[in-house]
C-alpha cells in the first residue's frame, strides 16, 4: 500500500466509523435522545470553533463576532425554508453563501485593522446583528425568537448522522485547502505579514479569503443549529456566544483544527454533565478552564494536529515490540 493510499484510507475508515456507528447506536436506543442531542450540538459547536480557528489560529486575526455570522446563517435558513418554501438542504447552502457575502462586505473596512482594534470592530458587528434581529420582528420574531420545525429536530439519529457527516466534509475540504497554494499563503501571512508582503503575497487579499471562508462555515453552523434545535433567538448573536467559541479554540490550541474540535466536544458535554450542580457549575466550569490555561497554556494540542495515520503507526510499532519481547522471553525460557 502506497503512502498516499494509506493517508487517505485510514482517516476515511475513522471518519466512517465516527459517523455511522454512533448513529446506529442512537437508532437502536443504546444512546438516548438526550445524549444524542448533546453530541449533535457539539458537532455544530465544532463547526463554529473551526470558523473561529480559521480566523484566529490560521489567518492570525482576532475576531469576536462569529456568533453574529452564525445568527445570520440561522435566520436566513428559516426565511428561505419557511417564508420562501425552499427545501432545507438548499436553504442551508444559500444561507451559508449569504453569510459569506456579509463576511466579504464586512472584511473591507475591518481587515485594514489588526489586533485589539479588529476584535472591537467585529464585537460591535455581532452586537449590531443582535439588535437588528430584535427589532425586525417580521423576520426574527423579535426578542422571543422564532420556531422552526424540521425532520432533523424529530429524528436524533438522522440529525447526528447529517451534522457529523457535514463536519467531516468541512474538515476534509479545509485541510485540503490549507495544503494548497492559497492555504500556504494564508499561513505565511499569519507567521509574518511583512515577510509575506515582501515575497509578493497580497496580505489583505489572503486575509479576506480566510475571513470569507470562516464566515461561510459560521453560516453553515448557524443553519444547521436552527434545523436541529427548532428554535432561534437573537441572543445567539451575543458577545457571550462568541467568547464560548473562542474558548473552544484556545483550549484546543490555536491553529489546531482537531484540537478545536476535541475541545468543542469536551466542553459541550462538560456543560451538560455539570448541570446537576445548578448555579455552581458556573464556578466549576471556569475553574477547569483556568487550570488548563495555567498548566497547558498552548491548549490541548497546541499547533499540532491529531493524525490517525501516525496513531495507527504507533499502535502497530507498540504491538510489534510487544510481540518481539514475548518471543525473546519464551526463547530464553
Amino acid at each position: 500500500m502506497t503512502k498516499r493510499m494509506k493517508n487517505t484510507l485510514i482517516p476515511g475508515i475513522f471518519a466512517v466509523f465516527m459517523v455511522f456507528v454512533p448513529a446506529i447506536l442512537i437508532q437502536c436506543g443504546v444512546i438516548n435522545a438526550y445524549i444524542a442531542q448533546i453530541i449533535t450540538l457539539a458537532g455544530v459547536n465544532a463547526m463554529l470553533a473551526i470558523s473561529v480557528n480559521t480566523i484566529t489560529g490560521i489567518t492570525g486575526q482576532l475576531s469576536l463576532g462569529q456568533a453574529g455570522f452564525m445568527a445570520i446563517g440561522a435566520y436566513a435558513t428559516i426565511v428561505f425554508t419557511v417564508d420562501m418554501g425552499i427545501p432545507l438542504p438548499i436553504s442551508v447552502i444559500m444561507a451559508s453563501v449569504v453569510t459569506a457575502f456579509f463576511g466579504f462586505f464586512i472584511s473591507f473596512p475591518t481587515l485594514k485593522l489588526s489586533g485589539d482594534y479588529l476584535a472591537i470592530v467585529t464585537l460591535g458587528f455581532g452586537e449590531i446583528i443582535r439588535v437588528i434581529l430584535i427589532n425586525i420582528k417580521a423576520v426574527s420574531g423579535g426578542a422571543n425568537g422564532r420556531r422552526f420545525t424540521t425532520i432533523l429536530a424529530v429524528y436524533p439519529a438522522l440529525s447526528f448522522l447529517i451534522i457529523t457527516a457535514i463536519l467531516v466534509t468541512v474538515i476534509i475540504l479545509l485541510q485540503n485547502f490549507l495544503r494548497s497554494t492559497y492555504g500556504r499563503a494564508i499561513l505565511a501571512v499569519r507567521e509574518d505579514e511583512i515577510a509575506a508582503n515582501s515575497n509578493g503575497i497580497s496580505v489583505f487579499r489572503y486575509k479576506m479569503i480566510g475571513f470569507v471562508i470562516a464566515s461561510f462555515i459560521a453560516g453553515l453552523g448557524g443553519g444547521l443549529y436552527a434545523a436541529i434545535i427548532g428554535f432561534v433567538k437573537p441572543d445567539i448573536a451575543s458577545f457571550n456566544k462568541s467568547i464560548d467559541y473562542l474558548i473552544f479554540v484556545v483550549l484546543g490550541g490555536m491553529g489546531s483544527m482537531t484540537g478545536a474540535i476535541l475541545a468543542s466536544y469536551i466542553l459541550t458535554y462538560l456543560q451538560e454533565f455539570l448541570r446537576f450542580l445548578r448555579d455552581y457549575r458556573l464556578i466549576i466550569y471556569p475553574l477547569i478552564l483556568i487550570a488548563v490555561m495555567l498548566y497547558r497554556p498552548q491548549g490541548l494540542l497546541g499547533m499540532k494536529e491529531l493524525s490517525f495515520v501516525k496513531l495507527c503507526a504507533r499502535v502497530k510499532d507498540w504491538m510489534t515490540d510487544h510481540v518481539v519481547k514475548k518471543l525473546k522471553k519464551r526463547g530464553r525460557t
